[in-house]
């Protein structure tokens, strides 16, 4: 055990770093998935067929692709179109395009949990669509849809995982360098099987409190 112990505090640094990593990774496409989630979420639900088509469309691709085909494409597959992305770009592009994807549904499902009195009161005091969506329909869904958001961004996190495959140095891929260095996968492996659950687990009991909570003010 003594040794184990030696062993995971020599190579904590290098797995901390891959760490730091996976979290921006999933905070750059959280901060551009989830707005593009809302874009989508409006898209499928405008008035205009081209663009419920076209949302559709991303939005499908976007769920219906796996993660992997996705950081595959972004990598291996755009620099035969003349555009060549770092492995931290491609990462953040295609988990944006699954982020905002999913989330899509969740805000639409958010959205469509707004009382349709909500709606009607606000087209009785004479308020616009887009002032309607702004301040009565939007705050509300936005509430409904926080707690599965969260969760959500908890998921992100684990499949940032599956960056190795395109040689970001995140901490699965450290992990993997560091098992080829000393041929201890498996003691490396539950190390960095440690560090995820370290910040999942109080991460999902945080979501779990705030969607008891958010309940209870419903």
């Amino acid at each position: 055990m003594q040794e184990l112990l030696e062993f995971w505090g020599t190579w904590l640094p290098r797995l901390l770093s891959g760490l730091r990593l996976s979290a921006a990774v999933t905070a750059t496409c959280l901060l551009i998935g989830i707005p593009m989630g809302l874009i989508l979420a409006l898209g499928t639900q405008a008035k205009s067929r081209v663009l419920r088509i076209l949302s559709l469309l991303i939005v499908e691709i976007g769920r219906g692709a796996p993660a992997l085909i996705l950081l595959q494409f972004a990598y291996f597959g755009l620099p035969t179109a003349g555009l060549a992305l770092s492995s931290f770009a491609s990462a953040s592009l295609a988990l944006a395009w699954c982020t905002g994807a999913y989330t899509s549904e969740i805000i639409r499902a958010g959205l469509d949990a707004v009382p349709a009195g909500q709606k009607e009161a606000a087209a009785a005091v004479g308020l616009t669509g887009f002032d309607a969506l702004r301040f009565i329909i939007l705050p509300q869904g936005m509430r409904v849809s926080l707690p599965a958001l969260l969760g959500f961004s908890i998921l992100m996190l684990q499949a940032s995982s599956l960056c190795f495959s395109i040689a970001l140095p995140e901490l699965v891929s450290q992990a993997y360098n560091v098992g080829s260095t000393t041929f201890r996968y498996m003691s490396i492996l539950i190390l960095a099987g440690l560090l995820y659950a370290a910040v999942c687990i109080p991460a999902t009991l945080v979501v779990g409190m705030m969607e008891r909570r958010l309940g209870k003010h419903a």
